[in-house]
């Protein structure tokens, strides 16, 4: 088969191509996205601090930068996935990917603080790439795979937090812009071999047939799917799990910066290790662990590790010591992808079809709220309240998305989903 005829292959002949290569293909896609984000993780930081007149500023600063990328997400999210099951996947994934682009290289010219945050609101308005990713999966298998197939999806992405952030400390001996302006080639990359290579998923008779305006609103959307018993509080668990997560982005690095005199280089090599723990768990252990215990076992048993992990890592500002840091992001980078890939298993087989774009888009929103508001949490706990303030919090906050989940079980069985 040439190369352009898979690229226009018609929805109904998807099915007609091996899912595995196609998983495969999607796993690259991810991978390629993931290693253009995580170059650029452990520089923001010190990027940032070029242009601050005061160097304490930091925390909240970095803060902002993530919190306005969050808003920009949750507004434009739903829309997306919205489109995706109206006008189908693909569109949608190639929008986001030249939004990405656009923004990195925009960062990494830099120049003004203003251009950063120009950079992050592009790039934010495109961000729903990995909710329409994961809803192209949920449409070339069965609701029983899913969560093992988002757990190897996840497992081989996961290689990109392995390159990713080692390539960023290495290219910030370069210059700081240099790993944002590879982030934007790769995205590019990333784009043209899709455009090639990805056929659609969505077969017409499964998209929606009209779409309003105010359709697009994210705030109707997400109360549309709040109305939804068996997804109002599995969504309120993602919210509580990315919430610190959101807020250990922020200032993670600037952590190790201040209680251990790390660089940025350091700072890859931390992050290198949350992507090689990842794809250890997420590539061999995931589906093995959902198909023994189930999503609802997995998701709370590793919410507890998540919790201990932010305690561990919380220490680190009054015990200066690495091997606290590595078990804290050990347990952390583990326990945080059985969560995800539960919570995904179980929000994708609560609906059909011909809402997992709709459902895709509102979880993207929820984690948007959560990228916007921890950040700027956490930078104000870092600079007023003590260093180890947004971590220990974020031990508690893990204590609602535990609390979350149970309290979804009884709408998920009467449903008899479980």
């Amino acid at each position: 088969m040439s190369t352009s005829e898979v690229s226009t292959l018609p929805p109904e002949r998807t099915k007609k191509t091996s899912k595995r290569k196609i998983i495969f293909f999607l796993a690259v896609v991810a991978f390629l996205n993931t290693m253009g984000f995580t170059i650029i993780g452990p520089v923001v930081p010190f990027m940032t601090r070029q242009y601050l007149g005061n160097p304490n500023d930091l925390a909240v600063v970095v803060g902002w930068l993530l919190s306005i990328y969050g808003i920009c997400q949750m507004i434009a999210a739903p829309g997306l996935g919205l489109l995706s099951d109206r006008y189908g996947r693909r569109p949608v994934i190639f929008i986001c990917l030249l939004g990405s682009a656009i923004g990195y290289l925009l960062f990494g010219l830099g120049g003004a603080l203003w251009m950063l945050f120009l950079g992050r609101i592009i790039d934010g308005l495109t961000g729903g790439n990995f909710s329409v990713l994961f809803a192209y999966v949920a449409d070339i298998t069965e609701p029983e795979e899913r969560g093992k197939y988002f757990g190897i999806f996840g497992g081989i992405s996961g290689v990109g937090f392995i390159v990713g952030p080692a390539i960023g400390g290495l290219l910030a001996n370069i210059s700081y812009s240099m790993p944002f302006l590879v982030a934007a080639g790769v995205t590019l990359l990333n784009l043209a071999w899709g455009f090639f290579f990805l056929p659609e998923s969505l077969d017409k008779e499964h998209r929606l047939t009209t779409m309003r305006l105010r359709d697009l609103n994210p705030l109707a959307q997400l109360g549309t799917v709040f109305n939804m018993a068996n997804l109002r509080w599995l969504l309120l668990a993602g919210f509580f799990y990315a919430f610190p997560f959101a807020i250990l982005q922020a200032n993670l690095t600037i952590l190790m910066r201040d209680s251990l005199g790390w660089n940025a280089t350091d700072a890859g090599l931390v992050s290198t290790l949350v992507g090689v723990v990842d794809i250890l768990v997420q590539g061999v252990l995931v589906g093995k662990l959902i198909d023994i215990f189930g999503d609802i076992k997995v998701g709370i048993g590793a919410l507890v590790l998540v919790a201990i992990s932010y305690l561990l890592l919380g220490s680190i500002a009054l015990i200066a010591s690495p091997i606290l840091l590595i078990a804290g992001v050990i347990l952390f980078s583990g326990s945080g992808g059985l969560v995800e890939n539960a919570l995904r298993g179980l929000t994708s087989r609560a609906v059909g079809p011909k809402q997992q774009g709709l459902v895709g888009g509102a979880s993207q929103s929820m984690q948007s709220l959560a990228l916007i508001l921890g950040p700027i949490l956490g930078g104000v706990l870092y600079a007023q309240f003590g260093h180890a303030t947004p971590y220990w919090s974020g031990a508690l906050i893990i204590g609602l998305a535990i609390l979350s989940v149970v309290l979804a079980l009884p709408a998920l069985r009467a449903a008899r989903r479980y």
